[in-house]
């Protein structure tokens, strides 16, 4: 089965026109993350405390800035989240606030504590329960002690329990879904925990207003460090494809599929940096994926036109290239198309958490295919133009 019959198109007949657009968006987006809004450093890279919580009520994000403001943290990013208007993400801003990186974790952890007391406070926790640990706070490790003072040997997998049922709640209420925090003890009952679990539950614990949903700490040293990593994880991949695809075929392939693969993580960038998102590692992880993504693309075209160079000697490079690309443009299609659909469906559908990972995917796999056909083979060609070889390509 074929998804394309055979194809005559004269890609190359656009080569500059693809090298000036490539241009374009990549000036655009050094601009722009140089001088312009680019996109924001997450926690991994930038430090910093981040936070996502659910609130029982639909506060907005000016009513939780407002919250913030009164134990000085109105500064800090925040972010709406999910549906229904009940879950916001809050990054606090790094500042310098101890001399060590433990100290300085430490410091954040406390703004931490701030925060989460400070949105507390907005939601108005009874006075009379103050005494009492709250359950849609309260973490693992401080569950287990407590459960474990009545059931002995069995506090740590109750603890479990009772936390996957409030991980996993969603209760209807009249502003849509709440999920990930529980509004009343009947909703324990309803999903198996035992009656005598959930009365020492009532005796010592209340649900409050709130539930974090995660929490994560970078020191900025970590961040930095991470940063560097990052960075030398993307280098070391090109330069150790470089020598392989230098080995295998020839320098100038090589070269080609490097500045190919360059360019393909500089436009993904550039785009990425337009919509004003956060990155983070995930984010490194997805440029990575599309480099492995792209270059397989590539080195399967670049196989097909020195193939083509054997049996079409009275050909031009240039006229191999054209044809080989056509010959390879239905396997493209049908390899991008089918990670496109799948891709697509995680950045619908896959939530908040995984958005950022899947947009960039999404760029990625759409400038593999842009690069694969219209700059790969002709970077090979400027090339052969600039160091012709006596051999030419037709080894």
């Amino acid at each position: 089965m074929r998804l394309l019959k055979a194809t005559h198109i004269n890609f190359l007949k656009w080569k500059y026109v693809a090298l000036g657009l490539t241009v374009l968006i990549i000036g655009a987006g050094i601009l722009n993350m140089t001088v312009g809004k680019g996109w924001k450093p997450g926690v991994d890279f930038g430090g910093g405390t981040l936070i996502r919580v659910v609130l029982k009520d639909t506060p907005s994000v000016s009513d939780v800035r407002n919250s913030l403001e009164r134990v000085g943290l109105g500064n800090s990013l925040i972010q709406s989240t999910g549906k229904g208007g009940h879950e916001f993400l809050i990054r606090t801003r790094q500042v310098f606030l101890g001399k060590t990186e433990e100290e300085e974790i430490e410091a954040h952890a406390r703004l931490a504590d701030q925060v989460i007391s400070a949105l507390k406070a907005s939601q108005g926790t009874p006075q009379d329960q103050a005494g009492l640990l709250d359950l849609n706070t309260i973490d693992k490790a401080n569950l287990t002690s407590l459960l474990e003072a009545s059931f002995p040997g069995e506090g740590a997998g109750l603890a479990e329990a009772v936390i996957g049922v409030r991980n996993g709640v969603n209760v209807l209420s009249t502003e849509g879904a709440i999920t990930g925090i529980l509004t009343g003890f009947d909703q324990l009952e309803r999903e198996g925990i035992k009656p005598e679990v959930l009365q020492v539950l009532k005796d010592k614990t209340t649900l409050g207003p709130m539930a974090v949903v995660s929490r994560e700490t970078v020191g900025p040293q970590a961040g930095a460090e991470l940063r560097r990593k990052a960075t030398l994880a993307v280098i070391w991949s090109l330069i150790g494809m470089l020598i392989y695809i230098a080995v295998r075929f020839k320098l100038a392939y090589g070269v080609a599929a490097i500045l190919t693969l360059t360019q393909d993580v500089l436009i993904t960038l550039s785009i990425y940096s337009f919509t004003n998102r956060e990155i983070n590692l995930p984010i490194v992880a997805a440029l990575l994926t599309i480099v492995g993504f792209s270059i397989n693309d590539t080195i399967v075209t670049f196989d097909r036109v020195r193939e083509n160079l054997k049996t079409m000697r009275k050909d031009s490079l240039e006229g191999v290239m054209n044809v080989s690309i056509n010959q390879m443009l239905g396997r493209t299609m049908i390899t991008s198309g089918t990670v496109f659909l799948t891709v697509l469906a995680l950045f619908l559908f896959g939530g908040e958490v995984i958005n950022d990972f899947a947009f960039v995917m999404l760029i990625g796999v759409i400038e593999g295919i842009y690069s694969t056909v219209y700059l790969s083979c002709p970077i090979v060609l400027w090339w052969n133009k600039i160091f012709p070889s006596k051999r030419g390509f037709r080894k």
